[in-house]
């Protein structure tokens, strides 16, 4: 069993978040299962294009046979919600220092230094700086203010969707008029909006995380609320019935 580094990250929204980062073993894994992918399709594209075409092909290739090396990670990482397919294979993910998706540039930082990480040969640069890094981050990570996490359970612990009716329309809002929303704050009901318009940009671990940790913190403090609701449900009724009391 591998050694698991925690974090613990404090949100705006006042919850500790905390993360398991990725070591060295389950990073090179991932690795080595997209080199492997990214090795077959330049192949294939050498067949087709250098073999097959000739001429104006080889410069294709060359072309084509960079952004595979390149823009593979990108690809996915930005896609993908951080996961290439070694990644997801070997349940890891790519997320802000923060929590946050990560974006276009972050992951084309991580990626252009790639490049150095593999120096002097086989990731060994990389495997070092993950070593001695406090959040396990290969140079790349450390430049772009990234992390790569252990992601197994994020699907596990994601909120269920909200049902649709036959014609595709959400389902109907929860009647809050008999909720007690008095015992939330202030300081509680923006820790709730700040969440709520945020949460689109977080990964799915740290999204549901938050959301279950608000929602625990305030179901006690909420009297009427059904027991049904999903906690990302229940914080959505909570700002609406609190924002009918104001």
């Amino acid at each position: 069993m591998e050694y698991e580094d925690r974090i613990t990250i404090a949100t705006p929204e006042g919850v500790d978040l905390e993360l398991t980062l990725a070591g060295v073993g389950s990073r090179f894994a991932a690795a080595l299962i997209d080199t492997i992918l990214q090795t077959l399709v330049v192949l294939a594209l050498y067949a087709f294009l250098v073999l097959g075409v000739g001429g104006i092909g080889t410069s294709a290739y060359l072309v084509a046979a960079f952004l595979v090396w390149f823009g593979y990670h990108v690809l996915f990482e930005v896609l993908a919600s951080g996961r290439t397919p070694g990644k997801r294979w070997t349940g890891l993910r790519v997320v802000r220092d923060g929590g946050h998706a990560v974006t276009f540039v972050p992951s084309a930082t991580r990626n252009l230094l790639r490049l150095v990480d593999l120096l002097p040969a086989v990731y060994v640069a990389g495997c070092v700086s993950i070593l001695v890094t406090r959040r396990n981050q290969r140079l790349g990570d450390l430049a772009a203010g990234t992390l790569v996490i252990r992601d197994r359970l994020a699907a596990a612990r994601a909120p269920a969707p909200r049902p649709l009716h036959a014609l595709g329309r959400p389902a109907p809002r929860e009647d809050t008029s008999a909720w007690d929303v008095s015992g939330v704050t202030a300081d509680e009901l923006a820790a709730v909006r700040r969440f709520l318009e945020r949460r689109f940009e977080l990964e799915p671990h740290a999204r549901a995380h938050l959301a279950s940790e608000l929602a625990e913190r305030l179901r006690p403090k909420t009297a009427g609320a059904p027991e049904g609701l999903t906690a990302e449900d229940f914080l959505e009724e909570l700002a609406r019935a609190k924002a009918t009391r104001v």
